[in-house]
């Protein structure tokens, strides 16, 4: 959350009058300041979604401090350029443990608070490449696909209990890390040629999507 669409998101949320908890591996000092400046409550706690142990924590402070959570958005991410034939398995388990094993334990420990009261919104920050496949992106594509799996999944399971599960799947979005594609005017502009809008996603469309 302290940076790109995680950040964009936990400030929409805070200006549409919720408590908003962000976390990232970063200091959170500045983004969490930067909203409570313009008025939101907000409140940040730093750690790995892929620590079972910290997503804990985390779902138990907000369960002491609100009962249970309105909306889970599970935005962190990571994303690896390389070529299938050179990706270690290090490489390939870590992709893995941030992009899917991340979401999969904040929704089962928020999940469960859901569950009891029985009403929740799980939104999964997906991929296109979840949906397809984009070359030298073997670990990245596979963990999308995987976590729109577990979207679905936890829709039929959840569904019928008062919790919705959905994903949001962004194609290019303009970012730290795609500047060196929206610097690069021939390489944008093959891009966006693509594109039904004729431009890149901002962070602040996704957000809104999330919302």
């Amino acid at each position: 959350a302290a940076q790109g669409v995680g950040f964009e998101t936990s400030q929409l949320f805070a200006t549409l009058g919720y408590h908003v908890v962000m976390t990232d591996v970063q200091p959170l000092d500045g983004p969490v300041a930067c909203l409570q400046a313009g008025g939101g409550q907000v409140e940040g706690m730093v750690g790995d979604v892929s620590s079972e142990a910290f997503v804990e924590s985390l779902a138990s402070r907000v369960a002491q401090a609100h009962g249970a959570a309105d909306v889970l958005v599970n935005n962190a991410g990571i994303s690896m350029i390389q070529p299938a034939e050179d990706t270690t398995a290090d490489q390939w388990q870590r992709v893995m443990n941030v992009n899917l094993l991340g979401p999969f334990l904040l929704c089962k420990h928020f999940g469960r608070q859901m569950l009891a009261r029985r009403s929740g919104s799980i939104v999964n920050v997906a991929s296109v490449a979840g949906l397809g496949g984009v070359i030298h992106r073997a670990a990245y594509n596979a963990s999308k696909h995987g976590l729109i799996g577990l979207t679905r999944t936890l829709a039929g399971e959840w569904g019928g209990r008062g919790v919705r599960v959905n994903a949001v799947c962004p194609g290019l979005i303009r970012s730290a890390a795609s500047q060196p594609i929206w610097e690069n005017p021939a390489a944008l502009t093959a891009i966006e040629s693509g594109i039904p809008l004729g431009r890149m996603a901002e962070p602040e469309d996704i957000a809104r999507t999330v919302a």
